[in-house]
């Protein structure tokens, strides 16, 4: 058993426990379980690029040779609203494709920062790149979910297009990605924001991120059990902004109330391509859900990759041939959909 597999067993126990408390008055168990995403997922677009020989062609020592960088710049009035601008050292062509890259945490920790070497290479590619950091889950900020992070992901790409042509990079086109929760914003972003995106997107690349919320899918929490079925409602309620209950399980009711937070939902003929890799034995977040995007992108003939770890968890750490094929693949479809200089 894996030291991830260790955590995710005690944060189980944990939610357990806590549910058995709260029913004494009657609250659901949201709270205590939705640390649970991914909090022992911080970084693990750091872990999809742990260092092998193979990976060092995804990472750059930066300088002024490959470009700058613009730190905090705002996109809206809450202290999280900020994001980070990497520009090519390149400023001479007449048209650029912008990579957005959203950081994981679990909806409830992480920072932009965190993915500076992901963004310095796609920066050397000749993207532009930007991280946005959004209002994480707290005691501080008990009204912030899924929804609410998508919202500001949504409102933060204008600004973000504008910081870029200000600086002078004519931004016409872009990509948005993400690992962990930062993939699951990627997916959204990709599949229910295109239509209203300042420029167009072109494709999506992410990891192990939530795409839907299926009680049966989530295993890794048990809520494919009857006895469960009220804490996943709670959960589910919590990280979509939505009232879900018991009864609308299986009803257009429950689709219309997680569609807003679940790309899944949103997936049609007109999808953008996408690359996605997911560990066969992820204990925080629902591997069959990957399963269940897969199908969907597939009856739509959406071009995509799906790439799974067949002996990993949420870091996909146990499959370093299938991270280096994810990422060859990713850089692929940059090549394919976001070609720099076109």
């Amino acid at each position: 058993m894996t030291a991830e597999d260790k955590d995710a067993r005690k944060a189980r126990r944990a939610a357990r426990r806590a549910e058995r408390k709260a029913r004494g008055t009657g609250k659901f168990v949201a709270l205590t379980i939705l640390v649970f995403i991914l909090a022992a997922g911080v970084g693990v677009a750091s872990k999809l690029l742990a260092k092998p020989d193979w990976a060092k062609r995804y990472s750059v020592e930066w300088s002024d040779a490959i470009g700058t960088k613009q730190t905090d710049l705002p996109y809206g009035d809450g202290p999280a609203n900020k994001f980070d601008l990497y520009l090519p050292a390149d400023a001479s062509r007449d048209h650029y494709g912008l990579v957005v890259y959203l950081h994981p945490g679990g909806f409830t920790s992480g920072d932009k920062s965190g993915d500076a070497e992901m963004l310095q290479w796609l920066c050397s590619k000749g993207y532009v790149a930007a991280g946005i950091n959004y209002t994480l889950f707290s005691e501080e900020n008990p009204e912030a979910n899924v929804l609410t992070q998508s919202e500001e992901i949504r409102d933060a790409m204008p600004h973000v297009v504008e910081a870029a042509r200000a600086a002078g990079y004519d931004v016409d086109q872009m990509a948005v990605a993400g690992g962990s929760a930062g993939g699951c914003l990627a997916l959204i972003y990709g599949y229910r924001d295109a239509a209203t995106s300042p420029v167009p997107v072109r494709m999506v690349f992410e990891a192990v991120g939530p795409s839907s919320f299926y009680p049966e899918d989530w295993t890794c929490y048990g809520f494919d059990k009857p006895e469960n079925i009220e804490a996943a409602c709670g959960l589910f309620s919590t990280m979509c902004g939505a009232t879900l209950t018991p009864d609308m399980l299986g009803t257009p009711a429950w689709d219309e109330a997680t569609k807003p937070a679940s790309a899944l939902l949103w997936v049609t003929d007109q999808t953008v391509p996408t690359v996605m890799a997911y560990g066969k034995y992820d204990t925080m977040q629902p591997y069959l859900a990957s399963v269940r995007l897969d199908a969907a992108l597939t009856e739509h003939g959406v071009p995509h990759e799906y790439f799974v770890a067949e002996h990993s968890g949420h870091g996909l750490q146990n499959d370093g041939d299938v991270n280096r094929a994810y990422m060859e693949k990713v850089e692929e479809y940059l090549d394919r959909y976001l070609p720099v200089g076109e």
